[in-house]
């Protein structure tokens, strides 16, 4: 597989074509931002962990049935994936209250939410990510309603796989938000999931093990990461 020239430079990853329409190779950076790109900083190994770490993940996915984009870990920093056509829609599923609804409803961050909840963003740096429904998503063409029900389906198919996953390396998946693409017709997991992309609490002390580490200022941010990773049982 060839790697080519960059498509697309993301805030924390780089996309690459290669020699076969069908496949991208994506760099994870070290960059790291917050705040919808307004704070950017380097962390060391932060690239590899991410990228290890997703792969890791999208594999455990992929043998519980969800399609997924990826394909094969290629380098430390690099994956070869499925060339999606992605939806510009953001699915959040949250198993606990933090966040963005802990500010929009005025709730008690650590609540748990029973049943877990379902959201939809627009994915828009400029505009802020902008909260929307099921009908904006219609009326502007973004997905159709059978793409939307499986994005829904395969979002809470996520939960059901990873809250298990984590609850056994004692940690809780209090939210994670997801991408979605099409390929060949068929609806994809795409983007990551890494600690970047969700929040992971310790179930003992609710030390916080994800991005909230480096939005909050709380240090330790790879540190947390590499745990989760070594938690999971991820080859680093």
């Amino acid at each position: 597989m060839e790697k080519r020239e960059e498509l697309y430079r993301g805030k924390a990853k780089s996309v690459y074509t290669t020699d076969d329409a069908d496949r991208l190779v994506l760099l994870f950076r070290n960059d790291t931002s917050a705040f919808d790109g307004k704070r950017i900083e380097q962390l060391d190994r932060k690239g590899m962990v991410n990228n290890k770490f997703n792969a890791f993940i999208m594999q455990k996915l992929e043998a519980a049935g969800i399609p997924t984009q990826f394909d094969a870990l290629l380098s430390d920093n690099e994956v070869l994936v499925k060339k999606l056509a992605m939806i510009p829609v953001e699915c959040v599923v949250r198993n606990y209250a933090a966040g963005s609804l802990v500010r929009r409803l005025g709730v008690e961050e650590g609540l748990r939410l029973t049943p877990p909840t379902f959201e939809l963003f627009l994915k828009n740096d400029a505009l802020g990510d902008p909260f929307i429904n099921e009908s904006h998503v219609q009326a502007f063409g973004w997905a159709t309603l059978e793409q939307l029900a499986e994005m829904k389906a395969y979002s809470f198919k996520v939960n059901e796989v990873l809250n298990k996953l984590f609850d056994d390396a004692g940690l809780l998946l209090v939210d994670f938000k997801l991408e979605f693409g099409v390929f060949h017709g068929k609806i994809v997991l795409g983007d990551e999931f890494s600690p970047d992309g969700c929040r992971l609490w310790d179930k003992e002390t609710r030390k916080k093990m994800d991005k909230d580490r480096f939005r909050q200022g709380l240090g330790d941010v790879i540190e947390a990461y590499e745990e989760v990773a070594h938690r999971l049982g991820v080859p680093l």
